[in-house]
């Protein structure tokens, strides 16, 4: 399927431009709008793999957008950069709900995206984002996270209406067993409807193919395991069927 591709710039209040990337099916339109995913990028920020996973899910048939959270399109190969960006926002989580809340509204606003058919994926550090946004109650269908953090911003409650499909690698040095088993006493308490999916031999940022690279580059516990990847990617979109139709 074809697809196109382009910046959408939300504004903040106080007038930082966050950058995200679009892709959309070619025939979506005003009068063919589609289901719309929303893809929290790991702590490198909107890097080639959260643009090429939009482009995967355009090709897919949904509208998709890599959020730029960190604001000014700010990207980075560098760990100890990425951790200090990261660490910026999560110093503040309401302005980073508030940015995401912002970018997902613009998102649903384009003409091409059924509004009402919303979900959100996230990788890593994207993984927390997107599970926090569906903690504070946002329109989310289904949310589905990638070796992602799983620590709350506040416990899961009535407002979390999105199903949730987890997928882990259980070599993950980074996000423990015991993170998981935790995640699951939340949405249990909550009564959330998810699934936890765990790769074996996988370790942290599996599906990202420039894993091995930022690991000896930075010296820190990654890898790309390609079975784990591409068997999490096609649960991904079964699951988004089940969920978006």
């Amino acid at each position: 399927m074809s697809i196109k591709t382009f910046e959408l710039i939300s504004t903040t209040e106080n007038g930082i431009e966050l950058i995200s990337y679009i892709a959309l099916p070619e025939n979506a339109s005003d009068d063919n709008p589609v289901a719309g995913i929303l893809v929290a990028p790991e702590w490198w920020g909107v890097v080639e793999h959260p643009k090429t996973i939009t482009e995967r899910l355009a090709k897919a048939g949904y509208a998709a957008v890599a959020m730029d959270v960190y604001g000014e399109g700010k990207l980075t190969s560098d760990a100890a950069m990425a951790n200090m960006w990261m660490e910026q926002v999560l110093e503040d989580p309401d302005m980073l709900m508030a940015r995401c809340r912002l970018i997902l509204n613009d998102f649903s606003d384009q003409l091409a995206v059924d509004g009402d058919k919303l979900a959100a994926i996230g990788y890593c550090f994207g993984g927390k984002v997107v599970l926090d946004m569906a903690r504070e109650g946002m329109p989310l269908k289904a949310v589905a996270t990638f070796h992602g953090d799983l620590t709350a911003k506040q416990p899961a409650d009535k407002n979390f209406k999105a199903k949730v499909l987890v997928t882990h690698g259980r070599e993950d040095s980074m996000v423990t067993m015991d993170a998981i088993e935790n995640l699951k006493k939340e949405l249990d308490t909550a009564e959330v409807d998810y699934t936890i999916d765990v790769y074996d031999d996988a370790k942290h940022g599996f599906t990202n193919p420039n894993a091995d690279e930022r690991a000896a580059k930075n010296d820190i516990d990654l890898g790309y395991n390609e079975t784990a990847a591409k068997q999490s990617w096609d649960n991904l979109l079964e699951f988004m069927k089940a969920n978006l139709g």
